[in-house]
């Protein structure tokens, strides 16, 4: 299956053609991906990371699918409106920590390529 990568991320874009580069800060590629879920994209990685040190990052790459469907999928709406939420919550308690900027880009970039990764695996 074909994707998109929705990222903030310049090592991401550089490394991935596919990727549609944000220039903005993690909650900024949830509302782009949140607008993408609406037109018919389906997630294939989830929003949000799986460590809550790791929503600290200004960086967040997200894995949709490339065809539209012609109905939206509200489980997918549900996840998105959902990890937005988290995320405000989070930077509202935590803050973004950019002084660790490089070493979120690259956990981002190694987050990203794992799911690449599995996803294949799983012909996704």
């Amino acid at each position: 299956m074909a994707y998109i990568i929705i990222s903030n991320n310049p090592e991401v874009k550089e490394k991935y053609k596919q990727t549609y580069f944000i220039d903005g800060i993690s909650r900024d590629v949830l509302i782009k991906v949140r607008d993408l879920i609406h037109k018919g994209y389906e997630l294939i990685s989830h929003p949000l990371p799986a460590s809550i040190k790791t929503m600290s990052s200004p960086f967040r790459s997200v894995i949709l699918t490339e065809e539209k469907t012609s109905s939206v999928d509200p489980l997918q709406l549900e996840v998105i409106e959902n990890s937005i939420q988290k995320l405000d919550r989070h930077i509202k308690l935590n803050g973004i920590d950019s002084k660790h900027s490089d070493d979120y880009k690259k956990l981002d970039y190694l987050f990203l390529k794992s799911a690449l990764e599995e996803s294949n695996n799983l012909n996704c």
